[in-house]
């Protein structure tokens, strides 16, 4: 495997593990059954990303990648403050939008910086972005 996709496959399995951890943090807090839904099978759709890349990786011999530590301590921290203020499906939903766009901007960048990237690492890269665009416009329904 190539560094560049090596690399693009690592940010795609941190940025599905990193997913799967907010909507985690959120459905603690969502009490409206079709939210609730939505989360399920978008979560579901992050953790087929992740197995995705982890296979493929791990095949390879090759590592995963973890959010990074400073990231996820502050989504983590963010989340639970506007949480905090406002706990209801509107503000879960506008949590998830602002993850989603960060996701969307991060796998786009990363894209484009590893451009010898196999074709297969960035179709699923854009699997992923596709993903969250979806979610980001499921979510316009809670606002």
């Amino acid at each position: 495997m190539e560094d560049a996709e090596r690399k693009l496959l690592q940010e795609c399995n941190a940025g599905a593990k990193m997913a799967v951890k907010s909507i985690d943090q959120v459905c603690e807090h969502a009490s409206d059954g079709k939210l609730l839904d939505l989360l399920s099978a978008y979560k579901d759709k992050h953790k087929e990303i992740e197995r995705e890349t982890t296979e493929l990786l791990e095949g390879d011999g090759q590592q995963t990648k973890e959010p990074g530590v400073m990231a996820s301590a502050f989504a983590k921290t963010s989340t639970g403050v506007k949480l905090m203020m406002q706990e209801d499906s509107s503000q879960i939903a506008k949590i998830m939008m602002d993850g989603c766009n960060m996701g969307i901007q991060s796998i786009s960048e990363k894209i484009n910086e590893y451009p010898s990237a196999s074709e297969k690492s960035k179709k699923i890269a854009r699997k992923l972005i596709q993903i969250e665009e979806d979610f980001m416009e499921e979510m316009k329904a809670f606002c």
